[in-house]
Formats: structure tokens, sequence, C-alpha cells
């Protein structure tokens, strides 16, 4: 939870050719089981007490565009079944119906849970997992891309300086030695939780450690400890350093990373990192 699920399949969408289609979203973990089946195909007037007018399903809001379903290890074995056939046949049946509608959206499901683990506990259909698990991306947490952090540091300063008009334009060194030594169990989500009580409580240009949570100051030692002067400059050395524990082979530098080599490339030019006259494969470095 709080890796950015969402936000990944919103770009998802908007790089597509569906991108001027609807993008809806549904929260399958946030719903009852008879509710969340009225969320997703809808249902006919009078199909239950109160029902007193046709209502459209997210299936039909979302038709020739894209749906999300978060959370889809929280569904029930009988809704997996109508999920099922939605993928397999393209159609479903509203509540109180008794004809087919096509459904010609695309489907992005989403989990925080072990989807194959689920299966083989009998907890998760297998035909459905397998119908789901055409193209698969796995999102890691932020404990295993802690060089991420500088960069969404500076995100959501900016973010924040729009929001609440004020004027931070960095982060301390040791504030950024408190940033990076901390393993964010809640993710994305948690350090912009954090970035958010700071301009709750500062009104200087420059975060430092008094600003942030009591959780955060505390956590104990920090062995990111240097003496940096920006968020560039944490990132440079955080890579750096990866570079040399790999012998500067970038190739395997970028999958410790978890990043495409491109993107790494772009980086070391953007920070100017020198690079060894050799790199880790024994060849001239370019």
């Amino acid at each position: 939870s709080g890796t950015g699920k969402e936000l990944l399949s919103r770009a998802i969408h908007n790089l597509s050719n569906r991108q001027d289609k609807p993008f809806v979203i549904v929260n399958c973990g946030a719903l009852p089981d008879t509710l969340l089946e009225s969320e997703l195909f809808g249902y006919k007037a009078g199909a239950f007490t109160d029902a007193k007018r046709d209502k459209p399903g997210r299936f039909t809001l979302a038709d020739k565009g894209t749906i999300f379903l978060d959370e889809i290890g929280d569904v029930s074995s009988a809704l997996q079944m109508k999920l099922l056939r939605v993928l397999q046949d393209h159609t479903y049946e509203p509540l109180g119906s008794v004809q087919s509608q096509i459904s010609e959206a695309r489907v992005i499901a989403a989990t925080n849970k072990n989807l194959s683990r689920l299966v083989e506990e009998g907890k998760f259909r297998r035909d459905l997992y397998y119908r789901l698990n055409v193209v698969r991306i796995e999102v890691p947490p932020l404990r295993q891309r802690k060089e991420d952090i500088p960069l969404l540091v500076r995100h959501f300063i900016n973010k924040f300086n729009k929001l609440k008009g004020k004027e931070i334009t960095d982060v301390s060194p040791k504030t950024s030695n408190i940033l990076m030594n901390h393993d964010y169990p809640g993710n994305i989500r948690e350090l912009e939780n954090v970035i958010e009580h700071v301009f709750a409580l500062s009104s200087e240009s420059i975060i430092k450690p008094r600003h942030l949570p009591n959780e955060l100051v505390g956590a104990g030692s920090m062995p990111f400890e240097m003496d940096y002067k920006s968020l560039d400059q944490l990132e440079k050395q955080f890579i750096s350093n990866v570079l040399e524990q790999n012998s500067w082979n970038r190739a395997r530098t970028a999958k410790v990373l978890g990043i495409h080599k491109t993107t790494l490339y772009r980086k070391i030019r953007k920070l100017g990192i020198e690079l060894p006259a050799m790199d880790g494969r024994s060849r001239p470095s370019k």
C-alpha cells in the first residue's frame, strides 16, 4: 500500500490510445460484496428496495476506456466468477437484468497481496489469476528504491508550496540523512504525509530535523550520515555509491536500483557523476 499503484495505472491510461476515454477507479477492498457488485455492473429499476431507476455500473462508465480495480485480492469467490466472465467474454448483466451488456473497457488490477499464494491457498480463483496476469508490473516498496527519495521530496515540496502558499526550497544536510535512513513502512504515502507535516509546522525556507515527525527524528543510527548541501547532491552520492559497489557496471547498477539503463544514464549526465576510465566490463568508459 502507498507505492503509487493508482498513479502508475493512470499513467498507463494517459499514455495509451484510450487517453481521451474515461478512467474509472474502483477500490474493491472498501466495499461489501453486494454493494461492490452493483457498483461494478450497475442495476435496473426494481432490482431491490429503493432501486427506483436504472444506475449504470463502473464497467459501463469505463466503456472503451480503462477501469482500475484496486485491491483485487479482497474480492470474494462469488464475485471473482463474475469478473472472470467479463474478462473472458466481455459481457456482464446488471442486477435485476436478464439481458447481457458488452464491455469494451481495458482492465488494470492491483493488489498489495501475493495472489499466487492466495491461489495455492484456495482463496483466489486460479483461472481469474491467469486471466489477469497478462502483463505484470511489480512496484517495489520505497525502502527498496531509496534513490527515488530526493526526487519525491522535491516533488512534494513543489506540490505543497503551491497548495499552502509557502516558499520552502530545500532540506538541510541532517534532514536529508534522516529521510534517507527511514524505511517508510507506509511507502510514498508516508513520505508525502511527512512533508505535509513539515509544511504545517515550518515557516522557514529550509526543512530542518525539528520540523520532522518525532518518529523519524528518533529513528536511530544514520548510515547515510554525510555533509549534503542539496537533494541533488544526496541523489548523486547515493547513485555513485551503488555504481562503485557494482564495479561501475551500469547495467548491473540499474538492475540493483530498479530503474532502466537509459534512466540511469540520464541521471549520470544530469548529476555530473564522474565515471572511471574503465567500467565494470573492463572496457573504456563512454
